[in-house]
């Protein structure tokens, strides 16, 4: 079981990671964080697995120390255009994170925009050059990515395997692993800002009916996406500011 975050912020959204009003549906605050991992903490279920995508400098400032104290560690993955820049990862902060025990993966280079809908070359090189940053950068091999954006296709993971990536993380919200050729893709179950905050405890409880739940949720969405296709992110922006804008 895999689940899913983005970044926590301490006063503002923009403090980490990609800024924009559908970026922000993935942040938590420092106290919505907590609650999710102390909820986590309690419940006894199946084992499970913590991933934060986008690369934010918060997984550094916020996140690792209070995983650390539960003696937990975490996939962490960068897409490594974006290393150094104000609000991600620096080049210093991934090589101490990969030392202190957590798990350095791709989330691409440059973080397209719906990502599948790119040319084989683009997806190929995407992987291949983000990977070789990585591994010149932590001095080892690296294996694990994760799908920028959610927008995933069969492609999509065989130009990530045939570049050298054996797991590939998804959002799609299923508990099965499938393999594309040598690459095990996992699917991720993904915390919001407007989650419960005992969801991710939820997730992992036996009972299956939170993962069911998101599970009809996201296959909603999918079918929606490629309807509207660049719209729809538009439209979440929009969505998402409006709810700024009431509280």
């Amino acid at each position: 079981m895999y689940l899913l975050f983005h970044d926590v912020y301490a006063c503002d959204p923009r403090e980490s990671g990609f800024v924009s009003p559908a970026a922000d549906r993935y942040k938590l605050t420092v106290r919505q964080f907590e609650r999710q991992m102390a909820w986590l903490a309690q419940t006894p279920g199946p084992p499970f697995e913590l991933t934060f995508d986008d690369g934010g400098s918060s997984f550094y400032s916020q996140i690792a120390d209070r995983l650390e104290s539960r003696g937990w560690r975490a996939h962490c993955f960068v897409p490594t255009d974006y290393i150094g820049r104000p609000g991600f990862l620096t080049r210093q902060e991934i090589r101490e994170l990969d030392r202190r025990g957590h798990h350095i993966g791709s989330h691409s280079a440059s973080h397209p925009m719906r990502f599948h809908a790119n040319g084989r070359d683009v997806i190929a090189g995407e992987w291949s050059r983000s990977l070789a940053v990585l591994e010149d950068l932590l001095g080892h091999a690296v294996h694990t990515a994760s799908v920028p954006g959610g927008f995933y296709s069969r492609a999509v993971a065989e130009l990530a395997a045939a570049a050298g990536v054996t797991e590939l993380f998804t959002s799609e919200p299923i508990a099965r692993p499938h393999r594309v050729g040598t690459c095990k893709v996992v699917g991720r179950f993904t915390i919001r800002c407007n989650s419960d905050e005992c969801l991710a405890a939820r997730l992992v409880a036996p009972a299956p009916w939170a993962r069911w739940a998101m599970w009809v949720e996201w296959n909603a969405k999918a079918v929606i996406k490629p309807v509207l296709g660049p719209f729809y992110s538009q439209m979440a922006d929009w969505f998402m500011a409006g709810s700024a804008a009431e509280r």
